[in-house]
């Protein structure tokens, strides 16, 4: 059975050329002229995935993303942002808004391909495990830390839990060069890349008791929570240094197709929430945060070389001297108010003695 893919533009051009590149991949195409429309659309008939362009009248893509997925029949639905060239703050706004991926406008047909498989395989593979009555269990389930434990035995019958203010540390990591590495390579051997580098990298995050706020095709949110504020700050960078690590290792291994990253992290308080989905054997939680802290740390990311780790001033006052720094001075960030002081981070320290 063919998979269906809602296109939502306001432009004709736009989705007549999606429409041909699609359906010559042997996909089933509708349409959508705006906001109001899709989600009309999904309502009635669910798609498989969406194609989500952000600036349309009516109703805009991140408004109709946040109400896809708000609601229970249709927040499983991958939903795939479009964005224009410079689209870092559609990017966070997405994230915030739920979006499962990102395209950069214009769009490039082998990225298109490599994303839309990567997220059409990640919901058969989430409808086979419900169908099976099985439990939501891969590389891309979260843990529920305990301080959420304890919010749902206080309120076990809510099926979302209100965003509270929690002092956090927020790791964005990036694989670099992907729009490249989706010219470049097909993208069945792009998706199982990933698939190998991302099934590491996660677990290194829950080891870490970190919580993942879902995966994008190239990168990944992931927020740390501890009692002391120093302790979730150290956690996240030595995750950050550990995801370095890793790459190096499978990049031992992976010799023809070796992959690179980059991280940010910062830390502080962000507005925290945690929402319920009800699977076939019992509950899995998502979390995200938002705010100035979440936006940083994005920024950090994005302004991050290949290899690098860029830390946020507060993470690093909380450091003290367990990791060698590097110091790059004060940069103006775009969406950022005033310039930041930026340190790069080069591993742990040596131990005394």
């Amino acid at each position: 059975m063919r998979s269906r893919i809602l296109i939502v533009d306001d432009e004709p051009f736009n989705v007549d050329y999606l429409e041909q590149e699609l359906e010559d991949l042997g996909y089933e195409t509708v349409s959508a002229g705006n906001g109001k429309e899709a989600v009309d659309q999904v309502a009635s008939d669910p798609p498989d995935l969406i194609l989500l362009d952000v600036m349309m009248p009516v109703m805009d893509g991140f408004t109709v993303c946040r109400i896809l997925k708000g609601c229970e029949e249709t927040r499983l639905i991958p939903i795939v942002i479009m964005t224009a060239l410079d689209g870092m703050e559609d990017r966070i706004r997405g994230i915030e808004a739920g979006a499962d991926d990102f395209l950069t406008k214009p769009v490039n047909p082998r990225e298109l391909i490599a994303r839309i498989q990567t997220a059409l395989k990640l919901k058969h593979a989430v409808d086979k495990k419900l169908g099976e009555l099985s439990k939501i269990k891969d590389h891309f389930a979260k843990f529920v830390p305990e301080a959420v434990k304890r919010l749902v035995a206080a309120n076990p019958d809510a099926p979302e839990l209100a965003k509270h203010e929690r002092d956090v540390s927020v790791l964005f990591v990036d694989i670099s060069g992907y729009t490249s590495l989706a010219d470049r390579l097909r993208a069945d051997v792009l998706n199982a890349l990933v698939e190998r580098y991302f099934s590491t990298f996660l677990d290194h995050i829950r080891g870490a008791g970190g919580d993942i706020n879902e995966t994008a095709g190239d990168g990944f949110m992931a927020i740390f929570q501890d009692a002391e504020a120093g302790g979730h700050a150290v956690t996240a960078i030595d995750s950050a240094v550990a995801l370095l690590g890793a790459t190096d290792a499978l990049n031992r291994e992976n010799t023809e197709h070796p992959l690179a990253i980059h991280i940010g992290v910062n830390s502080g308080v962000a507005l925290v929430g945690s929402t319920r989905f009800e699977g076939a054997r019992g509950a899995r939680w998502t979390f995200t945060a938002s705010g100035p802290v979440t936006n940083l740390a994005a920024r950090l990311a994005a302004a991050a070389r290949a290899g690098q780790i860029l830390a946020g001033p507060e993470t690093v006052r909380r450091l003290g001297h367990r990791f060698r720094l590097e110091r790059l001075g004060r940069e103006s960030l775009k969406n950022i108010v005033e310039p930041v002081e930026i340190h790069g981070v080069l591993g742990r320290a040596p131990a005394d003695g």
